[in-house]
């Protein structure tokens, strides 16, 4: 499964809000350098879906605020 997300690093707090159209908007404390805001984005969306964080793969967006998670099928 993938998942669209929206990142905002640099926030007062760490959250995960589901909009209605599926995207996930997630608000990380961690700052946009050096990879830390995308480990924290992994982390956060993992807590969220209840899942390890070694099972959420950033697939698309490195560098960028939009980004595509893959998650396995939990079938």
């Amino acid at each position: 499964m993938r998942l669209k997300v929206k990142v905002q690093p640099g926030s007062t707090t760490d959250e995960v809000i589901r909009l209605p159209d599926g995207t996930l908007r997630v608000r990380v404390k961690a700052p946009a350098r050096q990879g830390k805001a995308n480990q924290a984005v992994v982390k956060a969306v993992a807590r969220f879906l209840g899942i390890p964080k070694s099972s959420v793969r950033l697939v698309a967006g490195q560098r960028a605020r939009n980004k595509i998670l893959e998650i396995p099928d939990q079938t």
